[in-house]
C-alpha cells in the first residue's frame, strides 16, 4: 500500500529487509583479532582477586598466568597487554628497570607460553612508584619529564629482553618515544614497533583500573594530587593532533587514543590525519558503567558491548583495547 501523499522514490530499507542482506552490504567489520585485552598480574596473591568495580575482571597471580591466557586464546583472543602489580614500589619505579622484575618476568611468561601472539608491554611508572605517579617526582611535587623519558627507555629494553612484541607508553611524558626508539635500537630491538599513547587524557573515567592496578595518588602531601599536568586537556582536540605527529616524527610505528568512548571525535580525527595503525583503548570507567546498567536491568551487556566495540571500528580504529575482549570474540566466533 502506498501513500496517497507521497511515493518515495528511493528506499534505503531494501537492503534492510534480511539478516543477509544487511551482511552483504555492511560496511564495518570487527573481528577477533581487532581485540586487545589488558590483563592484571599481582605478584602477590595466590588465589584471583575480583575487582569490585570492575565486574568479571580479576588480578591474576603470577602462577596462574600461562593458564589464563590460554584460556582466552582458545577463546579467540591473540592479542594481550599486561600491567603489574607491584608490591616492591619505590619513588623511581627500579623493580620495573631489571631483569627478573615483575614486569620482566610477567612478559616473559606471557610470551613462553603464547609465542604466536601479540604480547604488548604498556611501559609506565605509575604501577610500580610508590606515590603512584608516572615517573620520579621534582621538587615541586611534579613529575620530572627528562629523569622519566631516561628511566623509560630502560623500561622498554627491559620489556624487550624479556620478549615484548610492542612497546607501548602510556606516560605521556615529552619526548618519550624517541628516547625509547632510541634505546631499543641502540640495545638491538630495532624490529620491536612503539604503539604510542598519543592522546591520552586527563580522564575520570580511568577510576576503576586505579583500583586494578594499585596506582591511586594522594599517598604523600607534597606530590601532585593528579595527572593534569601530563595528561591532555578533555576540552583540547587540535592539541591531540600535534601530540600523535610528534609521536610519529619521533618513531612511533602505531597511535592511540584514550578513552575512547568520549574521544571517537578524536579517534576519528587522528586516523585521518596520519593513515597510520590506530587503537582505542575501551577504558576501565566505560566498561564499569555498561556492567552496572547491565546489572540493573537498563540495557543488555552484550549487545551494547558490542555496538560500542563497532563505534571504535566504524571511526577509524584498527584494534581496541577492551576488558570485554573474551566476550567479544566468543560472540564473533559463535555467529
Amino acid at each position: 500500500m502506498t501513500s496517497k501523499y507521497f511515493t518515495p522514490e528511493t528506499r534505503h530499507r531494501r537492503l534492510r529487509k534480511t539478516a543477509a542482506l544487511r551482511d552483504l552490504v555492511r560496511e564495518t567489520h570487527l573481528t577477533p583479532n581487532d581485540l586487545i585485552l589488558p590483563l592484571f598480574v599481582d605478584e602477590d596473591i595466590t588465589e584471583k582477586q575480583a575487582i569490585s568495580s570492575m565486574p568479571n575482571v580479576f588480578r591474576h597471580p603470577e602462577k596462574d598466568l600461562p593458564q589464563f591466557l590460554k584460556e582466552c586464546r582458545s577463546s579467540g583472543v591473540n592479542n594481550f597487554i599486561l600491567f603489574g602489580v607491584s608490591y616492591n614500589k619505590d619513588d623511581e619505579g627500579r623493580d620495573s628497570m631489571k631483569k627478573g622484575g615483575l614486569l620482566h618476568r610477567m612478559i616473559s611468561s606471557a610470551k613462553d607460553t603464547l609465542p604466536d601472539s601479540n604480547i604488548i608491554a604498556d611501559v609506565c611508572f605509575c604501577e610500580y612508584t610508590d606515590h603512584g605517579h608516572c615517573g620520579p617526582i621534582a621538587e615541586d611535587g611534579d613529575v620530572d619529564n627528562d629523569a622519566t623519558i631516561e628511566n623509560i627507555a630502560q623500561q622498554s629494553i627491559i620489556a624487550a629482553d624479556a620478549g615484548a612484541d610492542i612497546i607501548a607508553p602510556s606516560g605521556m611524558m615529552d619526548g618519550q618515544v624517541a628516547s625509547i626508539r632510541a634505546g631499543l635500537d641502540e640495545n638491538g630491538f630495532e624490529q620491536i614497533p612503539v604503539l604510542a599513547y598519543a592522546a591520552k587524557f586527563a580522564s575520570t573515567y580511568y577510576g576503576p583500573f586505579r583500583d586494578a592496578a594499585g596506582c591511586a595518588l594522594g599517598k604523600y602531601d607534597h606530590v601532585a594530587k593528579d595527572r593534569k599536568s601530563y595528561q591532555m586537556d578533555p576540552a583540547n582536540a587540535h592539541e591531540s593532533l600535534r601530540e600523535a605527529e610528534q609521536d610519529l616524527l619521533e618513531g612511533a610505528d602505531m597511535l592511540m587514543v584514550k578513552p575512547g568512548l568520549a574521544y571517537l571525535d578524536i579517534l576519528h580525527r587522528v586516523k585521518q590525519a596520519f593513515q597510520v595503525p590506530t587503537f582505542a583503548y575501551n577504558v576501565s570507567g566505560e566498561y564499569a558503567m555498561l556492567k552496572a546498567a547491565h546489572a540493573n536491568g537498563w540495557l543488555d551487556y552484550e549487545t551494547t558491548m558490542m555496538e560500542t566495540l563497532l563505534s571504535f571500528k566504524r571511526a577509524g580504529a584498527d584494534g581496541i583495547l577492551t576488558y570485554s575482549a573474551v566476550d567479544a570474540a566468543r560472540i564473533l566466533n559463535d555467529n
